[in-house]
């Protein structure tokens, strides 16, 4: 199992200096991932390819890259470059993202999300591992006009989703190498996302798709101030569909209730539950809720979790 944390640059300074210390800090604790949420202020791929040539001892990810308004051969070759300059530790991780930031952001409207992820994942695949791709599909078309192999970027970067909801895994389990649920609890993971997605993957004759559970843990004693910070930070899922329906799944009302919020043996009990749950590998989120010596006691405490797990 890998373990790994999200990355989030600081709002003074200079954003891509702090993040790539923060990368080489948390490698120094013995994690062995970072992943990049997409913004508006910074490039998610840029960012992790940038972060993977500085700290050649950790993989990155991003965590995920919406799929719209943008185009698979952009994508596409902006994965390339990431793979070939961190020298084949880079994931792309995509997502739908919500119609209430797609729509009034983009100006593009939200229509046929499953079937645009299934023209998304199989045209940017075509161009990662052939180099090339003539695809007319329902929401998007995408021709190579000339053969864009890149040299460097091979193996071809692992294509995962963030899917929660059955439609998106079932295509993720067919097109992709896995998922990256977020606020989807260990019930959840194992009664609905594992199941869904394995049997997919099965189904279209491709290997076992791994499972990037992503959890938001707070290291601290004061668990009223570590709860309080969780439930401020996670209030923006509490009005998006898909989180709603993951976090009701799991017998909650609030994105905040499936927050870690404890000592290191709570965030180690945590860990072993996901993973007994089906989750392949985990990732760490919101371990800066408390301020640095929180994010750095966690990234501690996930670093002897990694190496107990192996």
């Amino acid at each position: 199992m890998e373990i790994g944390v999200s990355l989030s640059p600081a709002t003074t300074g200079n954003a891509v200096d702090d993040v790539v210390a923060q990368a080489r800090e948390a490698a120094d604790a013995g994690l062995q991932a970072a992943w990049f949420g997409q913004r508006f202020d910074y490039d998610a791929i840029a960012l992790a390819a940038t972060v993977g040539r500085e700290v050649p001892e950790i993989r990155v990810g991003t965590s995920a890259v919406p799929i719209y308004p943008r185009h698979p051969l952009l994508v596409a070759g902006q994965a390339n470059t990431a793979q070939a300059a961190t020298h084949g530790r880079f994931r792309l991780g995509l997502a739908l993202g919500a119609r209430s930031l797609i729509e009034p952001a983009f100006g593009v409207p939200y229509e046929r999300p499953i079937t645009r992820l299934r023209d998304f994942l199989i045209a940017t695949r075509s161009v990662t591992v052939d180099g090339v791709v003539d695809y007319h599909g329902e929401t998007l078309t995408a021709v190579t006009v000339r053969p864009a192999p890149l040299a460097g970027a091979q193996p071809p970067p692992p294509l995962l989703v963030a899917a929660m909801g059955p439609q998106a895994l079932r295509v993720t389990g067919e097109l992709a190498d896995g998922t990256l649920p977020f606020l989807a609890g260990p019930r959840t993971l194992e009664q609905h996302i594992v199941p869904t997605i394995t049997a997919a993957a099965t189904n279209a004759g491709r290997p076992a798709p791994r499972i990037f559970a992503f959890l938001a843990a707070v290291v601290t004693d004061d668990i009223d101030a570590g709860k309080t910070a969780a439930a401020e930070h996670t209030a923006f899922y509490d009005g998006i569909p898909s989180y709603q329906r993951v976090v009701a799944l799991e017998g909650h009302d609030r994105a905040a209730d499936l927050a870690v919020v404890g000592d290191e043996q709570v965030l180690e009990d945590a860990v072993r539950r996901y993973r007994d749950a089906g989750a392949t590998d985990i990732v760490v989120t919101e371990t800066d809720l408390l301020g640095p010596e929180s994010r750095s006691r966690a990234w501690k405490a996930l670093g002897e979790i990694a190496r107990s797990l192996g």
